[in-house]
């Protein structure tokens, strides 16, 4: 019998599935970059070969997306440095107005016919355990995958992604911390299909571990382990955080209680305006504070693990001095931003600082000495222990971080900008950030699951 999921999925099936059209695009686009390629490593005067790899590789790639990756293989005596420049060179006879970026090691990106490319150069090893760089593995991922993907799961892998997509929670950037595409090609291969992965990841009591070759050699920490096919140590799931893995598990379910092809489709940005902002402040009774920097000059994967680290350094001082963070973002583009959400606005003028039992003489009497004669309340007993009243350090947020951030942590480069000028922004001053963050407050203030 067919139920409403397989209909559904019957419809999403044919949406996923590029034409026969664009399939030869793609195809002819692909086999004029080889020509490139091969002619450009003719110059070369080192040994080499081009592999096609990635999503338009396997087959996996969803309509609309432009994206070809070839690698360039070297010899894996080659030293780096000799790689990169080789690579380079043949990345730019291929693509002349393309322009360079950099991952483990720099390759060029750049447009041809329409179609985004990727060069890559990489060393031709044996095995995915003898890597030099983490890109060579992507050779090895596209013949294990080739070999077992059928059209039936290739298509499935398809649906998946559009799935993925759609809950916000396909890619694995260091900003995103979700899916890959080779972690959602595996998960797919390994339950045999996407309703078969749904109705599964339905039931996961994290940590979730798959082992495809049954070869793994190492324990992970993380909520979702899967063993690379191709190499034993390695967990394809690590930058999956444990947010996006339950986001991903509440999904399947309301999929499979609820099956609706708006679940599959795109999300749309909603813009709030500096008005929008203050509405909903004053409707959440809330203190808003925000550091506000020149944002350094990152890639996001380097960016976005700092933004983080300094979003949690700042709330803990926060929490410390007795703010009470509610709930905290970063944001960045031309400026960063760390914003918090506070509990509580001001704090009284004195604070209590509670010793040790007087029952602990050695430590009483240190604590004893220690306040007897400094501007404080006491000390005086409470129940068994000495307490004094004493001066509070920080009124007020805006206090504590108008001070300065040290003993706060905070990324590398994130702290650089910081001790460049900082602006404190509290209340009323809040709202001005839809000026360049509308769509980022738009998702802060309406948070989906």
């Amino acid at each position: 019998m067919t139920d409403a999921l397989d209909t559904l999925l019957a419809r999403v099936r044919e949406r996923v599935t590029p034409d026969a059209d664009e399939r030869a695009r793609l195809d002819a686009a692909t086999a004029r970059l080889d020509e490139r390629v091969a002619a450009a490593i003719d110059e070369c005067p080192v040994a080499a070969d081009t592999l096609h790899v990635g999503s338009t590789a396997r087959g996996t790639w969803l309509p609309g997306d432009r994206d070809i990756d070839l690698f360039v293989r070297f010899p894996p005596d080659l030293p780096r440095a000799e790689l990169e420049r080789h690579g380079l060179a043949i990345g730019h006879a291929v693509l002349p107005d393309g322009h360079e970026e950099y991952a483990e090691h720099p390759y060029v990106t750049g447009e041809f016919e329409g179609f985004a490319v990727d060069l890559v150069p990489c060393y031709r090893v044996e095995s995915a355990t003898a890597i030099r760089s983490a890109v060579d593995r992507t050779p090895f991922h596209t013949r294990y995958l080739a070999a077992r993907l059928d059209d039936a799961l290739a298509t499935d892998v398809r649906v998946t992604k559009r799935f993925l997509s759609a809950i916000g929670v396909y890619g694995s950037d260091l900003r995103t911390r979700g899916f890959s595409g080779y972690l959602t090609e595996l998960l797919v291969l390994e339950h045999g299909g996407f309703r078969e992965l749904v109705t599964a990841a339905a039931d996961w009591q994290p940590p979730v571990r798959f082992d495809p070759e049954g070869h793994g050699t190492r324990r992970f920490d993380d909520p979702l382990v899967v063993i690379d096919p191709t190499d034993p140590e390695r967990n394809v799931a690590a930058v999956l955080s444990v947010t996006n893995l339950a986001r991903f598990q509440h999904h399947a379910r309301r999929l499979l209680a609820d099956p609706d092809d708006d679940r599959f489709a795109p999300r749309t940005s909603t813009v709030l305006s500096p008005a929008d902002v203050r509405r909903e402040l004053d409707r959440r009774e809330t203190t808003p504070v925000a550091v506000r920097f020149d944002a350094p000059s990152l890639v996001d994967d380097q960016l976005y693990p700092q933004l983080e680290k300094s979003l949690a350094g700042v709330r803990t001082a926060l929490d410390d001095h007795g703010f009470d963070v509610l709930r905290s973002r970063a944001f960045a583009d031309r400026m960063g931003v760390l914003l918090y959400e506070l509990a509580v606005a001001e704090r009284p003028a004195i604070e209590r600082h509670v010793g040790p039992p007087v029952s602990a003489r050695e430590h009483a009497e240190r604590f004893y000495e220690t306040y007897a004669t400094a501007d404080c309340d006491g000390p005086f007993v409470d129940g068994d222990r000495y307490v004094v009243e004493r001066e509070r350090d920080y009124r007020t947020a805006d206090d504590l971080l108008a001070d300065g951030f040290d003993g706060i942590a905070l990324g590398t480069d994130i702290e650089r900008a910081i001790d460049d000028g900082y602006s404190v922004l509290v209340g009323d001053d809040v709202p001005a950030l839809a000026d360049e963050f509308g769509v980022d407050l738009a998702d802060y203030f309406s948070p989906s699951p």
